[in-house]
């Protein structure tokens, strides 16, 4: 049986088209978990762990049939996103940013999957600045997910780390820089969260962060080139990004 037709809105409209594709409760957040690669229907189960399987397999088969993901031959029970599908990646980055901005406490039995930090970081880079600074992985662990971040020359890239982690082809690290130096942190999702905002700032309060590995100072260079912009009345209130090298 194919997916139900998705309910239109009246309105002959580029937005209006694109929220009968995309608007279902859960798609979005399968699509960003996609964004990260392929995966199967059981790493996406566990990434969305409150996702009925029956509400994930109708949004699976919708999403296909609007010609936004794919079946993957070679990965038994995988999907992928086909070009149109990865062509929301920068609208997805941008809710991203913007949703940071409406975060506080997490939430009773909120959780942080492996790919929502990897998407977190990916629309908290910041490309001109981590161009200047020297080849850095960080390791960062908040919650139960773990990723690992490498940064070389502009470009970053992304990989899951740690036990139940969705592992990344293996060719994704080919031509990657050897990193120069290594942060290992062990964060909440809170503190991350004021990492990235500016709210913490690591040369006035070295101790904010503890470091399970790797130099303190190279927690400068981490909230350099990470970074979300808060929106709103919080910018007022966020503490400035420092401006030094470490």
């Amino acid at each position: 049986m194919g997916a139900r037709a998705p309910r239109g809105f009246g309105q002959y409209s580029g937005t209006a088209r694109a929220l009968e594709r995309v608007g279902e409760r859960w798609s979005l957040l399968i699509l960003r978990d996609l964004l990260q690669g392929a995966r199967r229907y059981g790493d996406l189960k566990a990434s969305l762990p409150r996702i009925p399987t029956n509400i994930l397999s109708d949004r699976l088969r919708e999403l296909q049939e609007a010609g936004l993901l794919r079946r993957v031959p070679v990965v038994r029970g995988g999907y992928e996103l086909t070009p149109l599908g990865r062509a929301l990646e920068p609208v997805i980055v941008e809710l991203e940013r913007w949703g940071w901005s409406s975060l506080r406490e997490a939430g009773e039995g909120e959780t942080m999957s492996g790919d929502a930090l990897a998407h977190s970081l990916r629309a908290a880079f910041r490309a001109d600045a981590a161009g200047s600074l020297p080849p850095t992985e960080y390791v960062l662990h908040v919650g139960g997910a773990s990723v690992a971040a490498i940064v070389a020359g502009g470009a970053l890239d992304v990989v899951p780390v740690g036990p139940g982690s969705v592992q990344a082809p293996a060719n994704r690290r080919m031509g990657t820089p050897q990193p120069e130096a290594i942060l290992e942190l062990v964060l909440d999702p809170e503190t991350l969260r004021d990492l990235l905002s500016g709210a913490i700032d690591p040369v006035a309060d070295p101790a904010a962060v503890p470091v399970l590995a790797g130099r303190p100072e190279f927690v400068v260079r981490f909230c350099r080139t990470f970074r979300i912009e808060p929106v709103g009345p919080e910018t007022s209130g966020a503490v400035a990004a420092t401006q030094s090298v470490a």
